[in-house]
């Protein structure tokens, strides 16, 4: 059986969801589609986010020849083949360039990527190759030198599965048939959430759904966590997940390990995406434990991303070290809300000049304005030396932004900054 995914996936470029970012009327790669003027590209980003239906109905617009390959399932044989037709066509009567499509194009190794650059330098192919891995480690330099472009494809939204889902079930005879199947409230959304950004999950689940349904009229959100394996704590209301996101901060920020993990826990068996949560934490990290404990940010990156790369379940591990470490060591907001008072500034009052001994001086002509004349470099005075960094009018407004903590590592940070002025005189 055709899966609904498959069946469902659009053909006009005009139907393609998400990736507005590069793709809406009048980009410019939507613009060389339509004037098939399309060169060669690589398409990255995660799976189900249309980087294989893009590549058809691009294929589609140039009226071309087009070969679709797997580079986990066809070796260099394969493709000399196609390469070794393509020549024959280019150089022949019809002189027509071939488009190649070549899915998970970081599977092949140096030998086998390097096998299409006579034939992109040629103009014999136009390439296009998908990946999930980042291009510019997973793909050889020398074919990166030769594709115009590399696009990065973004999970899709809530919004935008939400459309694909409504799209497949009320199609038409030609595109299929609309699906006889209807949902609960909120259980609709609450596929399209727990898809985290793959097209592929929402749709093949949908049409599990409606094939295994039995005699169940309306698919409810129990329903939907049985097909997804997972649970549906908190979709029943839709600001629980926000509610419980900043419970979670708020433990965080409050010193209690205890309450954090619970919220954290809380969140994991609702289902929510694991980026989702990673963002969050690696918000907290700098918000709320700042220079009190600096390396905070560094570790929540390193289990942010460890979790990521594992996936769930065992990414929980993860998550529970980053929330517990934030929970159990100092807090400071002072670098927050530095930034805070300094933006606050910006609002209130015109702040136009640099002190010209720290402008730019590393272009022609910058000495007849003044800039660099009498700087002084820290490091041929022992490391510090007293001069002038803010903008007058900050200066005259005795403006202080940096209000340091005695909390944890920061208590450090402050006692060098207010030796530094003792020593020197500074205000």
């Amino acid at each position: 059986m055709i899966p609904l995914s498959t069946k469902s996936r659009p053909v006009k470029l005009e139907d393609v969801v998400g990736q507005e970012h590069f793709m809406y009327k009048g980009s410019l790669l939507y613009n060389s589609i339509k004037n098939r003027t399309f060169d060669s590209a690589i398409f990255f980003g995660p799976s189900g986010t249309g980087k294989t239906t893009l590549a058809r109905i691009i294929a589609k617009e140039m009226d071309a020849e087009f070969h679709e390959i797997n580079a986990s399932t066809t070796g260099i044989k394969e493709l000399k083949e196609i390469l070794e037709k393509s020549k024959m066509k280019f150089f022949g009567l019809q002189k027509e360039t071939t488009y190649l499509y070549v899915d998970e194009f970081h599977r092949w190794n140096k030998l086998q990527q390097d096998s299409l650059l006579k034939a992109l330098e040629e103009g014999v192919i136009r390439f296009i190759g998908s990946t999930t891995e980042n291009p510019y480690f997973a793909v050889n330099n020398a074919v990166l030198s030769r594709v115009r472009s590399v696009y990065e494809f973004k999970p899709l939204s809530k919004e935008h599965i939400l459309i694909l889902l409504k799209r497949a079930i009320n199609a038409s005879e030609k595109e299929g048939g609309a699906l006889d199947i209807e949902f609960e409230p909120k259980a609709l959304e609450a596929l399209a959430d727990m898809s985290s950004g793959d097209a592929r999950i929402a749709l093949d689940t949908l049409g599990f759904l409606s094939e295994n349904r039995g005699v169940r009229k309306k698919i409810s959100l129990g329903l939907v966590g049985e097909a997804m394996q997972r649970r549906t704590v908190f979709y029943d209301k839709e600001e629980d997940k926000y509610q419980l996101i900043s419970a979670l901060q708020k433990s965080i920020r409050g010193s209690d390990p205890d309450a954090a993990v619970h919220y954290l826990a809380r969140l994991l068996n609702g289902g929510e995406d694991l980026m989702m949560i990673g963002r969050r934490l690696l918000v907290i990290a700098s918000e709320d434990i700042g220079m009190a404990y600096p390396n905070a940010i560094s570790i929540v990156t390193s289990c942010v991303k460890a979790s990521l790369m594992v996936g769930l379940p065992e990414a929980e591990i993860n998550l529970a070290q980053a929330v517990i470490l934030m929970a159990s060591c100092p807090k400071s907001n002072a670098s927050y809300m530095a930034l805070v008072n300094a933006k606050r500034d910006l609002e209130k009052m015109a702040v136009a000049s640099i002190p010209p001994h720290i402008a730019d001086s590393h272009y022609q002509g910058s000495k007849e304005r003044g800039h660099g004349i009498g700087y002084r470099y820290p490091h041929d005075f022992g490391g510090y030396v007293q001069q002038q960094y803010l903008p007058d009018e900050l200066i005259q407004k005795g403006a202080k932004y940096y209000l340091p903590t005695n909390n944890g590592s920061e208590a450090q940070f402050k006692k060098f900054l207010e030796e530094l002025k003792e020593k020197l005189g500074g205000d």
